[in-house]
């Protein structure tokens, strides 16, 4: 409880919500570079159909009419470039795609009270290494989603075990797909503030990030699917509104998430910066720093 209470207090004091409104915006013009850099990537691998593949499983998070949307657009953009123009402006695409990184780096700064004095070239550079990250975390859950199943026997085949192994690595293969998304939101935490932090695999607000963008995209689906008729108000626009709400309440998960390792560390600080006090023996009590102990 109060975990919960300074979290929330924090949130208020950061205006997490009014900062997840702006992240949407630059989210919106980041997306479209960033899944033409993943196409991109997905055309190096000599597997056809994996944009479609992609983009089925996008749709499985996404409102329906912003995943049409989305696929739509894209498809547009890559049919009407020729390959020598798709070839150069994947370095373009990867540019815009790591201005909604370096919005995160600005966002993530003021969740942990930080006030970044790193050089403009050192944060873009951070953004640009972050989203090429996100990317290649993309195309290996990608991977595993697909040829699961077939590198699963694979393995199996190749040093002789059992079929159990290829029944056992089928059901594995969607943890996997979690740790990769959880490794890349801890990285995001991890490298995006100004401050040295001590590498963990998973925090706590990694996991509630994830969890928390899982459960409100799955609540806008079927909020959506059953009692929201967006169309009768926004009319054509209604996929553009729904895309950014999406966005939207993926920025608070994302922050919140920052909030909560933020308000662990610094209660751990706070611990470890106090004095020790043994208990009383013989009427006296000693206090000790943590460097004494």
């Amino acid at each position: 409880m109060e975990l919960t209470r300074r979290v929330w207090s924090s949130i208020k004091e950061d205006a997490v919500m009014e900062r997840a409104a702006s992240l949407s915006y630059y989210f919106l013009f980041a997306l479209f570079p960033t899944l033409l850099f993943l196409t991109a990537l997905l055309g190096l691998l000599p597997v056809p159909g994996l944009w479609d593949t992609l983009m089925t499983y996008a749709a499985q998070v996404l409102p329906g009419d912003a995943a049409t949307l989305v696929n739509r657009t894209v498809s547009e953009v890559v049919r009407g470039a020729s390959g020598g123009l798709l070839s150069v402006g994947v370095l373009a695409a990867l540019w815009g795609a790591s201005n909604g990184m370096a919005s995160i780096v600005i966002a993530l700064n003021v969740a942990y009270d930080i006030d970044d004095v790193r050089p403009w070239w050192l944060r873009r550079l951070i953004a640009l290494t972050l989203t090429m990250a996100f990317s290649v975390f993309t195309l290996v859950a990608l991977l595993l989603l697909v040829f699961g199943e077939r590198i699963g026997e694979a393995v199996a085949t190749w040093f002789g075990l059992s079929q159990a192994f290829a029944v056992a690595w089928n059901v594995l293969q969607w943890p996997a797909v979690g740790v990769l998304v959880l490794t890349g939101t801890t990285l995001v935490y991890h490298l995006a503030p100004a401050i040295r932090r001590r590498w963990q695999w998973f925090t706590p607000g990694s996991v509630f990030a994830l969890l928390a963008w899982l459960a409100t995209s799955l609540g806008l689906r079927i909020y959506l699917k059953y009692f929201g008729d967006y169309n009768a108000m926004y009319g054509p626009l209604g996929g553009v509104i729904m895309l950014m709400l999406w966005l939207y309440l993926s920025g608070i998960a994302l922050l919140a998430g920052a909030e909560i390792n933020s308000v662990i560390e610094h209660a751990t600080d706070l611990s470890a910066a106090a004095p020790y006090t043994p208990p009383i023996s013989g009427g006296k009590s000693v206090t000790t720093s943590p460097a004494d102990r």
